[in-house]
C-alpha cells in the first residue's frame, strides 16, 4: 500500500492534538506522510482527493460526504467558541447586507454559519484567517468573520464584536457548534479506524504532556504568545475532541440538515460517521 496522506491544520488545537502522531509517540501500522496547511487549503486538497485522512471544515465535509467518513476523535465542537463577526465600528446586523465582509474561506464552517444566519450578505471577500483583522483596519472590508487565534486578539487592536455566530447557533438549536472534523476516505475505513484510536491516544497524551507540545505548536502558530495558544487549546479541544458521543453527532447532523434545507449543499448522506 502507498503511504496514507494525512493533513491537519497549523492551528494550535490541531498541532496540540496531533503532536503524539507527528512526533512518533504513536505510530500506525501503515506508512504515513503528513501535510500541515491552513484549514481552507486542506478543504481544497480534500476536494481534489489528494488527502486520505484529513482535517476539514464541516461545510467542506458536507460537500464530499460521499467520499469520506467522520472520525470519532479530533473534532472541534463546543459552546462559546463559534466564529465572530467583527468591525472597526458598530454596525447594525440588519445593515451588514450592504457591507463588504471578509470570510476565512468559502468552504469554512464560519462561512456556512454566516450564510445561514445572514443569507442576504453577498459581498464577501476571501481572506486568510490571520489577515482579516488587518483587512478591516486598513479599510479594505467593512467587517469580517474571524476564527482561531484571532478570536482572542481582535479587541487588543481596537475592533469590536458585531455578532457571535456560535451563540446564535446555540440559542436556536441548543446544540454545541460543530466547527471542524477529521475524516477518512471511505475506501480505507480499516486504516481510518486504526488511526481514530491513535488520535484519541495522542490527544490524551498531549493533555498529560502540555510542556512538550508547546515548541511544536509555536512552530506553526500565527500567534506565539503562550497565553493565547493555551486559551485557543482550552476553547477548541475538549471532550468532543476525544470522542464525539451522541450529542456531538446530533449537533453535526443538525448542521448538515440546515445546510441541506437552505440549499447550501446538494446531497444529504446518512452514513457519515466511522463506526
Amino acid at each position: 500500500m502507498n503511504k496514507i496522506k494525512l493533513g491537519f491544520s497549523s492551528c494550535p488545537n490541531d498541532t496540540f492534538m496531533f503532536y503524539g502522531i507527528a512526533k512518533g509517540v504513536f505510530s500506525p501500522s501503515f506508512d504515513l506522510s503528513i501535510t500541515v496547511k491552513d484549514i481552507e487549503e486542506l478543504n481544497k486538497l480534500a476536494f481534489k482527493n489528494l488527502l486520505d485522512i484529513t482535517k476539514m471544515s464541516f461545510f467542506a465535509y458536507f460537500k464530499v460526504a460521499d467520499r469520506f467518513k467522520i472520525l470519532n476523535s479530533g473534532a472541534a465542537l463546543g459552546r462559546g467558541c463559534g466564529p465572530l463577526i467583527i468591525a472597526r465600528e458598530d454596525i447594525e446586523k440588519s445593515n451588514l447586507k450592504s457591507k463588504i465582509i471578509a470570510i476565512p474561506g468559502r468552504n469554512t464552517t464560519a462561512n456556512l454559519l454566516f450564510s445561514i444566519f445572514f443569507p442576504e450578505c453577498q459581498q464577501k471577500k476571501e481572506v486568510l484567517f490571520s489577515d482579516i483583522e488587518k483587512e478591516i483596519l486598513n479599510g479594505n472590508v467593512d467587517a469580517g468573520v474571524i476564527i482561531h487565534e484571532t478570536r482572542f486578539t481582535y479587541q487588543e487592536k481596537g475592533l469590536i464584536k458585531i455578532a457571535d455566530l456560535g451563540e446564535m447557533w446555540e440559542n436556536e438549536t441548543g446544540y454545541p457548534i460543530p466547527l471542524g472534523l477529521i475524516a477518512t476516505k471511505r475506501e480505507i475505513e480499516k486504516q481510518g479506524r486504526e488511526f481514530d484510536v491513535l488520535l484519541k491516544n495522542s490527544i490524551l497524551y498531549s493533555y498529560k504532556n502540555r510542556d512538550k507540545t508547546m515548541p511544536f505548536i509555536k512552530k506553526y502558530s500565527q500567534e506565539i504568545r503562550e497565553d493565547v495558544i493555551n486559551s485557543h487549546i482550552e476553547l477548541y479541544v475538549n471532550d468532543f475532541s476525544v470522542q464525539l458521543g451522541e450529542e456531538g453527532k446530533s449537533a453535526i447532523k443538525e448542521l448538515y440538515k440546515k445546510a441541506y434545507r437552505v440549499g447550501l449543499v446538494k446531497h444529504f448522506y446518512r452514513d457519515i460517521f466511522l463506526e
